[in-house]
């Protein structure tokens, strides 16, 4: 029966049913982006981030799967280190969202990936899930110079059996490691130095791997090396993000990704030389 020409006995129910059914569709969407996310190892969202009033990144969004190397170039000085310092918890970014496996590591509470009790009051960041899913090589040397190379493995690697193993027949095995163990790190080569801080990355066998131009300044023999290596750490199901102008890691890539103006534009994966300049 109407009455004031819209209402009718039946209408509460009729809005209850709607609400329900509303509800029950954002639910399943909110899901849907959850689980479309877990597909991917990584998944990151307009970042931003500054230096005092300088914008360094204005929006970098990209995704990675399980086995994927994604390869991340550009002009000096366009953000690049910034987004792998970011990746790897040692910088803050000032608003979006990375994702690892579905999990947050860096929130603005905007995104999909937190549940409705987080999404509340600046950015936040999960330092104990980067710690666990991610190893990170920055450009600087992080070794202790006065110690030996063990000594600074040791410092990584708290299970000695387990570093003994690894040294034996291991991912340090792979990088030759175990030849110079003995030797203090100040006497090192920088090809030795790297492939040490690669060693010590991969303490914990984290599933994603962080490179920041991990082959700049070293002999051809070093370089060929750490390829081989990040081939075999990427057949048994690794994930690596790498900063690169080596055309050899290069073709390790199953995507590319040009950094300019703060944002990353994927390119075609096969470009090269100066097309690929082009884009910077």
């Amino acid at each position: 029966m109407l009455s004031d020409g819209f209402w009718y006995d039946g209408m509460p129910v009729f809005c209850g049913t709607f609400l329900f059914w509303k509800n029950f569709f954002l639910l399943v969407c909110a899901n849907l982006c959850y689980y479309r996310n877990m597909e991917n190892m990584i998944t990151v969202t307009d970042i931003t981030s500054a230096y005092g009033r300088k914008q360094i990144l204005q929006g970098a969004s990209f995704t990675a799967q399980r086995g994927e190397c994604v390869g991340i170039v550009g002009a000096n000085g366009c953000g690049k280190s910034t987004l792998l310092s970011v990746l790897a918890g040692t910088l803050k970014p000032k608003s979006g969202e990375v994702l690892y496996y579905g999990r947050c590591a860096w929130s603005d509470g905007k995104g999909a990936g937190q549940d409705t009790r987080q999404r509340a009051g600046g950015m936040r960041g999960d330092r104990e899930l980067i710690r666990q899913m991610t190893g990170y090589v920055p450009q600087e040397n992080p070794l202790i110079p006065e110690l030996t190379v063990y000594d600074n493995l040791r410092l990584w690697y708290p299970d000695r059996r387990k570093l003994e193993e690894e040294l034996a027949q291991g991912f340090l095995s792979l990088l030759g490691i175990g030849a110079y163990q003995g030797r203090q790190v100040s006497k090192l080569s920088g090809g030795m130095k790297k492939r040490v801080s690669i060693g010590i990355a991969m303490a914990g066998m984290p599933p994603i791997l962080l490179l920041d131009e991990p082959s700049a300044a070293l002999d051809l023999v070093c370089k060929e090396d750490i390829r081989r290596y990040l081939q075999v750490y990427l057949e048994r199901k690794g994930t690596v993000v790498i900063t690169t102008h080596e055309e050899s890691e290069l073709d390790l890539c199953h995507k590319l990704y040009v950094m300019k103006d703060g944002r990353l534009q994927q390119a075609d994966r096969r470009l090269r030389g100066e097309a690929l300049v082009r884009m910077f």
